[in-house]
């Protein structure tokens, strides 16, 4: 797409299936990394990263040439396909439905990659449903409370 200039910065933010604490300290970095290569075999940028026990950030410098849908499709099926081959998990891992994304301008990236950075002190205050509902209320995004956080399926 030649002469398309573009500044788009997506926070993504999507959790494990259930909310279950699954993502362990000891693996964070290579899935860090795994992820990060996902992302930019799609050609994206990924400026902050991180992967706490039941959900992940991500900040994003997208281009437009993939729909931020389909770029959030591959990480998700990747890196659940990386986790189950490594066998980090006893049965099947995988994340849960749909994910938020919010957009910030470029004044705003330091301080939501500092956010992103920040998650286990963020997190000793606050749970992860706190923080996502009330990302959805800070952007004003529509939502139903009770569609936001499925509970597993133990059958």
């Amino acid at each position: 797409m030649a002469n398309t200039y573009t500044q788009i910065y997506i926070q993504v933010v999507f959790a494990v299936e259930g909310r279950q604490n699954l993502v362990q300290p000891e693996w964070k970095e290579e899935l860090h990394k795994y992820i990060t290569g996902i992302v930019t075999a799609q050609k994206q940028k990924l400026l902050a990263i991180h992967c706490m026990p039941d959900h992940t950030h991500l900040l994003i410098g997208q281009k437009p040439n993939i729909a931020l849908s389909d770029l959030v499709g591959d990480i998700k099926t990747g890196s659940t396909n990386f986790i189950n081959r490594k066998r980090w998990v006893m049965g099947r891992f995988s994340w849960q439905e749909g994910f938020g994304a919010f957009s910030y301008s470029h004044s705003q990236l330091t301080a939501v990659i500092r956010y992103i950075q920040n998650q286990e002190r963020h997190h000793a205050r606050k749970t992860f449903q706190d923080e996502y509902l009330a990302l959805l209320e800070k952007f004003e995004v529509p939502h139903e409370e009770r569609y936001i956080f499925k509970p597993v399926d133990h059958d």
